[in-house]
């Protein structure tokens, strides 16, 4: 798996996570991804960027991108941590 559908994978997964709360991409307002290869992101980039767009549209908030050694998970290229304020009902 490269990075661009481990990202597509788990930006699937954060999504879920907000709508089991009622949130909507569009509550996202902080994004933080931990990588482990920042060579490989930015040659993925265009791929990643679709992938992306495809859960997020134009939604772009604030985003820290940072390379790190290693993730617990074994294997894993991206983690993605979201922030969203999900507006009460």
């Amino acid at each position: 798996m490269d990075l661009r559908d481990a990202t597509r994978v788990r930006r699937y997964g954060d999504d879920s996570h907000g709508a089991a709360a009622g949130g909507q991409p569009e509550h996202i307002v902080r994004l933080t991804w931990y990588l482990t290869s920042r060579d490989e992101y930015l040659r993925e980039l265009p791929a990643i960027g679709v992938a992306y767009r495809a859960v997020m549209g134009k939604h772009f908030p604030a985003m820290t991108v940072l390379q790190v050694v290693a993730l617990v998970d074994v294997g894993a290229k991206v983690e993605i941590e979201a922030t969203a304020v999900v507006p009460e009902p």
